[in-house]
């Protein structure tokens, strides 16, 4: 019975997130409600506030639907010989995404709130992980988390306005413009640790830290610290 009832919960969920995704495709954000998500999945309204507490919870439910669906279809794609071209692959796809689905990703990354969104969250994993590859690598000039963010802040500043423009407005040459500016600003052309300086052998260096084995977690520990600190002067 208890199994029973956890699958017509899940039935109900997906049919409520469904609903409220087909929403937000065919009319925006504002057409979201209540009344009209439960109207749409046939359900009381409720359910959607048991199931999702409130209309945000639905909206991350949303959120996180939709880049899984995206992030599912390219579970295939393996990493190249250059880590950075591979994250110059990756914020292509970013671009296209947004601009493919303007409504879902002005709702993952276009609203102001406290933290960082469920779907936001899951997908600076993945720009982490690509920033971690240059770092293992010895291509990169900057901290990791700064890399990131700023690789965070172009991209998504970049897609929300080509996504604000009228299609016939829109010049995507400023992706790739906006693009090479911070692969140039966190990126080196040689390895870091080749290159003169304590910063880039510091974030390189750390990138590799978890490796070895030769130090106690706790050396290991206070290492990653040090090393942390002279790459983010």
């Amino acid at each position: 019975m208890t199994a029973s009832r956890s699958a017509a919960a899940n039935d109900t969920r997906d049919r409520i997130v469904d609903a409220a995704s087909r929403l937000l495709v065919a009319r925006g954000r504002e057409a979201v409600s209540t009344r009209a998500v439960s109207a749409a999945a046939g359900v009381h309204a409720p359910t959607i506030y048991r199931l999702f507490r409130d209309k945000q919870g639905l909206l991350d439910a949303v959120a996180i639907h939709g880049l899984t669906s995206y992030l599912t279809s390219k579970t295939n794609l393996q990493p190249g010989p250059d880590p950075v071209d591979d994250l110059r692959a990756g914020w292509d796809r970013h671009i296209s995404f947004g601009l493919g689905n303007p409504a879902l990703y002005s709702l993952i990354y276009g609203e102001p709130r406290i933290g960082a969104s469920p779907a936001a969250i899951a997908a600076a994993e993945i720009l982490a992980a690509h920033i971690h590859q240059i770092a293992e690598a010895g291509r990169l000039r900057v901290g990791e988390q700064r890399a990131a963010q700023l690789v965070h802040a172009a991209g998504s500043g970049t897609t929300l306005t080509l996504i604000s423009l009228p299609e016939e407005h829109r010049d995507l040459s400023l992706s790739e413009l906006a693009r090479e500016a911070v692969i140039a600003a966190i990126t080196t052309d040689a390895p870091a640790s080749a290159a003169p300086g304590p910063i880039g052998a510091a974030v390189a260096m750390r990138a590799v830290l978890p490796q070895t084995s030769a130090l106690s977690s706790r050396e290991r520990g206070l290492l990653g610290e040090w090393l942390d600190r002279i790459a983010t002067t």
